[in-house]
């Protein structure tokens, strides 16, 4: 660790966190009532548009993988404001594109920050030591990323209706200056391991593997109509890179990712259980849900803004003021209790709208507000959380930045299994069955995370188990 940190208030380090995590989110969310309006102001295909999204999202998987470890080098502070810089010329870029082909790379360079909340959660976990304290401020910071409690989207929407959707790029432009000020004043730098080096090779051969995988996975998202050779030369790509990343790491004398730490148990079952969790609960809530509501006959026969006020900002709000009570709970009962709980009630939620949501209105909008409570407010809070307590203490950074990775490939999977399994019976009941299995699988996984003793019980002295664990 390094040595004497600067004394800063934990009001004003909260300030600088959370705008720097606001800022992050409203490029996520903010944007998904304005495609529409893009694809019309630039002239593109909903299509092309679309790939916009995408061109962010997997910017953001792929940064996530690296960019917190690399802050354990550099400074955190430093890295988290170098994402902030790029966001902030991403999005003036965007605000001035002349065609969506600009678009697209404007969302790509945005996506670069897509490990804003893992290097706040980061430097939250180095500022504050006492694990109940800690765990109240990790679910304030968490659960924005889960949305502004369904403001984001709605302003969104008004503003690209009354301005167009340049002005929607504008204000996240503005809320990225804001923050990269905030950071500065702020936020105190964190710099673990200043005289570790970055495995360079490593990052490629596995940034190459994931970006492989989640293109594998877009092209498949496409059902009947996919490309079916294209999905299987990027998935066996990604396949050899990862043989690749490994050969690299074994031979390395300063990996990314020691072989022996894959093994530990405080590392691959979090990652697996991330994975089954995002495709499981994801593609429900954001697509089969939201399409179920408007669709007309078989459907709800909402518009676009109606499903959104009924079902995303309920959904949304509702995790948001859960979020810092089971994050305050955790050091309490326990993170994996408190994640089980969570996992627990998004089972109840799909079945709730298996059962009645999908011909009552009502119903679905219940299950939606227990999927915000179980979902958005505790099973994402925790599993962010654990990517945290759990992380080796040479590199901490790691595997943060892992299970950010983790959360963008169960998001990618989630939209290419279950919307297609939708499409086999034109039913999205198949669809919530399969996120029913999957999640259930999640539950199962997450009894084989081990306990972050230090983050619940830090009166008592380390144990590190055989597998190196603590």
């Amino acid at each position: 660790m390094n040595s004497a940190m600067p004394h800063v208030p934990v009001a004003s380090l909260m300030t600088a966190l959370l705008a720097a995590c606001v800022a992050f989110q409203l490029n996520a969310s903010m944007l998904s009532p304005v495609l529409v309006t893009m694809a019309k102001e630039l002239q593109a295909s909903d299509a092309a548009v679309g790939m916009s999204q995408t061109a962010f999202f997997t910017a953001a998987a792929l940064f996530s993988l690296f960019l917190p470890r690399l802050g354990d080098m550099l400074g955190r502070r430093r890295v988290l404001l170098g994402m902030l810089l790029v966001m902030l010329a991403g999005s003036v870029l965007a605000a001035m594109a002349p065609s969506v082909a600009v678009l697209q790379l404007a969302r790509l360079i945005q996506g670069v920050s897509g490990p804003v909340v893992p290097v706040c959660l980061l430097m939250l976990h180095h500022a504050v030591r006492d694990p109940r304290r800690y765990g109240l401020l990790m679910g304030v910071v968490t659960a924005v990323n889960g949305g502004i409690a369904g403001i984001d989207a709605i302003a969104g929407g008004w503003l690209a209706t009354a301005f167009g959707f340049r002005a929607v790029f504008w204000c996240i432009a503005l809320f990225a200056a804001l923050a990269c000020v905030l950071v500065v004043r702020l936020a105190p730098e964190s710099r673990p391991s200043p005289h570790a080096r970055m495995d360079w090779p490593g990052v490629g051969w596995l940034v190459l593997s994931l970006g492989c995988l989640l293109w594998a996975l877009q092209l498949a998202g496409a059902g009947r109509a996919a490309n079916w050779l294209a999905v299987t030369f990027t998935t066996v790509a990604g396949l050899l890179a990862l043989g690749l990343f490994l050969y690299t790491e074994q031979r390395s004398s300063h990996p990314l990712l020691a072989l022996s730490l894959l093994r530990q148990r405080c590392i691959w079952p979090l990652l697996l259980t991330t994975v089954l969790t995002m495709t499981g609960v994801f593609a429900i809530i954001n697509g089969l849900v939201m399409a179920h509501a408007q669709q007309p006959g078989s459907g709800f026969g909402l518009s676009a803004e109606q499903a959104a006020w009924y079902l995303l900002t309920p959904y949304a709000l509702v995790g948001w003021l859960v979020g810092p009570y089971t994050g305050q709970l955790a050091p309490r009962w326990g993170y994996g209790r408190v994640l089980r709980l969570g996992l627990a009630g998004s089972l109840l939620a799909i079945l709730l709208m298996l059962t009645a949501g999908l011909s009552s209105l009502a119903w679905m909008v219940a299950a939606a507000v227990l999927a915000g409570v179980a979902y958005a407010g505790t099973a994402n809070i925790m599993l962010n959380g654990l990517g945290v307590v759990l992380s080796p203490e040479g590199s901490p950074g790691l595997l943060p930045g892992l299970n950010a990775g983790a959360f963008n490939l169960g998001a990618g999977l989630s939209f290419a299994l279950l919307p297609a399994m939708q499409s086999l019976r034109d039913s999205p009941a198949d669809g919530m069955l399969l996120g029913l299995g999957i999640v259930l699988l999640a539950g199962m996984c997450s009894l084989l995370i081990p306990r972050p003793v230090q983050a619940e019980r830090p009166d008592q002295p380390l144990a590190v188990s055989q597998d190196g664990c603590i």
